[in-house]
């Protein structure tokens, strides 16, 4: 695998969010994803631990940053992937002096961020009305498995619930009666991490809000709705037909052939469900017998004929290998991409001219340095910035309640 690249130099003066701070009580993964991102867009993020053992997503495995020795060390790969630009503070909030300094915090800081279940921060006497007494305009954000309200708003959960709660597993899967089919989760925690973009979105929203009228806001997020609503057009049919969609498998939403295809030594996923692509796959795969069919000038028409064309197309697909088809369909302006591991997609010179990996220091990795992966933003007059990787449990606790004592974080 290539070396990841160097981050670019820091530019705090046009860091968009550069003047603003952060108190992150989030864990794991959905509300930590977006308080990560205030943090690349160059917030202050301040992300309170419990002592011990901290975030569980430290050891979330199976692999986590080695030290020197080759031990692992808890900071786990779900725990890097979501809590890079922070600082790590340790207070036990169960008791009186550990609540009264995270109440000190948060009326030094503009933004909330807690994904506990409903209810808990309340009882921690840090729920949003105790937080807005002692900074009034506070963008408090929650998210939660259900929502701060409804009767299932005190229950637990994780990303896969939601995906059968939401019926996005029902619809993911081989289609019956093929071989395996059945319901399936998404191979990452998509749930997870489009709540963390949910939530930094409202956040911003109110932020905008809060800059018109001075008012801050308590923002709900809920892993169930953005199960729902990520889903787009799925649940709209339903809504639209009354009929329950099939799985498909590796078919696409729409027109057809848009779908895997095996070729001679590996695996393509070609999109050419519009009539244009269609037209230009079977010009490049010299499949003139179903190119100019009538029936097949349509996207519904291909669609409900799919299986008849599919014969056609597998045996002439699986001739090639799957780098040769690529680049012929590429040439000919079809949509394709091979099915690649990941060792084959940090080597792809589109990902290496992106600069997507990159390398920070990390004070108990034993090659000095961690690889990450940057955020899908590129802005021309503010840009990201990458200044810190993920903090070990507690790194910042005495500089950050140092600063706390020294008035350096009041409100100007």
């Amino acid at each position: 695998m290539p070396a990841p690249a160097k981050p670019e130099p820091h530019r705090s003066a046009a860091a968009p969010l550069s003047d603003l701070r952060v108190l992150d009580f989030g864990r794991v993964l959905s509300a930590p994803w977006a308080t990560q991102l205030l943090g690349d867009l160059g917030a202050e993020v301040i992300k309170i631990e419990r002592p011990g053992s901290g975030d569980d997503a430290r050891f979330y495995g199976p692999h986590s940053v080695r030290d020197a020795e080759g031990r692992p060390t808890p900071n786990a790969a779900i725990f890097m992937s979501a809590n890079r630009n922070k600082q790590s503070i340790v207070l036990d909030l169960s008791a009186g002096e550990g609540r009264e300094t995270a109440l000190a915090l948060a009326a030094c800081c503009d933004i909330l961020v807690e994904n506990f279940i409903p209810g808990a921060m309340d009882r921690l006497g840090l729920g949003y009305e105790a937080v807005k007494a002692v900074r009034p305009d506070i963008i408090y954000c929650s998210v939660s498995g259900y929502g701060q309200t409804g009767p299932k708003r005190g229950l637990p959960g994780y990303d896969a619930v939601f995906q059968a709660e939401a019926g996005m597993m029902a619809i993911t899967g081989r289609p019956d009666p093929e071989p395996g089919a059945g319901p399936m989760k998404t191979g990452p925690s998509l749930v997870d991490v489009a709540s963390g973009l949910y939530a930094s979105s409202a956040i911003l929203a109110a932020l905008h809000h809060r800059s018109r009228s001075g008012e801050g806001q308590h923002i709900d997020v809920s892993l169930l709705e953005t199960a729902i609503a990520m889903q787009s057009g799925h649940p709209q049919n339903y809504l639209l037909s009354g009929e329950q969609p099939q799985r498909l498998g590796n078919e696409g939403n729409g027109g057809h052939p848009a779908r895997t295809f095996d070729c001679s030594d590996g695996v393509i996923y070609i999109s050419a469900g519009g009539t244009a692509h269609f037209h230009r796959l079977c010009d490049a795969l010299e499949a003139g017998e179903i190119r100019d069919r009538p029936d097949y000038q349509t996207p519904l028409g291909r669609h409900a004929a799919r299986t008849r064309i599919n014969a056609v197309l597998e045996p002439l697909v699986a001739r090639w290998s799957s780098e040769a088809l690529e680049s012929r369909l590429r040439d000919a302006g079809v949509p394709c991409a091979v099915v690649r591991s990941y060792k084959e997609t940090f080597a792809l010179d589109q990902v290496q001219a992106r600069g997507v990996l990159f390398e920070l220091p990390h004070p108990v990795a034993g090659s000095g340095v961690v690889s990450l992966i940057g955020a899908p933003i590129r802005m021309s007059g503010s840009p990201l910035s990458y200044r810190s990787a993920p903090p070990v449990l507690g790194q910042h606790t005495g500089e950050v309640l140092q600063r706390l004592s020294n008035g350096e974080m009041d409100r100007t």
